[in-house]
């Protein structure tokens, strides 16, 4: 395996700064965001496709220093009903051009999520038994019949085109892919290009075991993401794990995203890559750091150490 950065925790510095800043802390991949819910701080994802010389530039800075781009990354919700989801409809099939361009084969996504009918106007994470309501199941029918896959079978269909190889899905909540089941249901119906982005912090909020996920996935692991969580002692316990506090109230919410270590330890680390590896991937693992707990440049440094301690090579 592989230490890669997912980029946006260093939007603050420049291109080529940023990935100097990489090379001193020995990584040598970076997950490259170019929209949806990430304001793309490095690529500028128009003035690329529109400029050959620019991408000369950007690959040339790259192989200089002895980096690679491990995958482009534009997580956000192509399926929400309003002008949200065109904009994310159009980043997506940007990035796929792009990636034909610069001979990228993995994009890091979200499934999206949408609206439980055609007449809704938001979009609704179902996480309640369809047994009451009953309206609930069709509901969840319409999601996937008639939205979700029929768009990923479209998008799978533009990807090969492009030259793209792999999709991974992160699982992240209130997506309609959070889970090995979930994803395991969109691969079935649109084939073994979508894979997951096995990033273990969301599983351990949402009360799964990321080492027996990695199990269950096998093949379809197609992307990792070393970001971990922390359940916080004394309010877990008392208010469970769901959890609807802004993400910067940390020291009143039952869980928080935490820096490689701060929230599992390193033989739990050593373990899950471990697993991870025997079950067939061996390529990168990004670091996403979004630990607002610590500053962001020590978070980046204890997680990059840490990740370095239990990478399975």
């Amino acid at each position: 395996m592989k230490l890669s950065f997912c980029t946006d925790s260093l939007g603050h510095l420049p291109f080529e700064p940023m990935l100097d800043r990489l090379l001193e802390l020995g990584v040598r991949g970076v997950e490259m965001t170019t929209g949806g819910w990430s304001p793309a701080p490095h690529l500028d994802t128009d003035d690329l496709l529109a400029n050959p010389a620019k991408r000369r530039q950007l690959q040339q800075a790259l192989a200089s220093r002895g980096m690679e781009i491990a995958a482009l990354n534009v997580s956000g919700n192509p399926l929400d009903p309003g002008e949200l989801g065109q904009r994310h409809l159009r980043q997506t099939d940007n990035t796929l051009e792009l990636a034909g361009l610069l001979g990228v084969k993995k994009i890091v996504m979200m499934s999206g999520l949408p609206p439980a009918s055609p007449h809704d106007t938001i979009p609704n994470w179902i996480t309640y038994t369809v047994s009451w309501p009953p309206t609930v199941k069709n509901c969840l029918d319409y999601q996937w019949n008639e939205v979700a896959i029929p768009y990923w079978q479209a998008l799978v269909a533009r990807a090969k085109a492009c030259g793209v190889e792999r999709f991974a899905l992160e699982n992240f909540s209130a997506m309609l892919v959070w889970n090995p089941e979930t994803l395991f249901r969109l691969r079935e119906a649109v084939g073994p290009m979508v894979g997951l982005n096995l990033d273990p912090s969301h599983l351990i909020w949402m009360g799964a075991d990321p080492i027996a996920v990695a199990r269950a996935l096998g093949p379809a692991i197609h992307h990792v993401h070393g970001k971990d969580v922390r359940l916080e002692r004394g309010v877990v316990e008392v208010n469970g794990l769901l959890e609807t506090k802004p993400i910067d109230e940390v020291a009143d919410r039952a869980w928080n995203y935490v820096a490689v270590g701060c929230g599992r330890d390193l033989q739990w680390w050593k373990e899950f890559f471990s697993v991870v590896r025997m079950m067939g991937y061996n390529d990168w693992v990004s670091l996403e750091m979004e630990d607002l707990t610590m500053s962001v440049d020590a978070g980046i440094a204890s997680s990059v150490q840490a990740l370095q301690q239990t990478l399975s090579q």
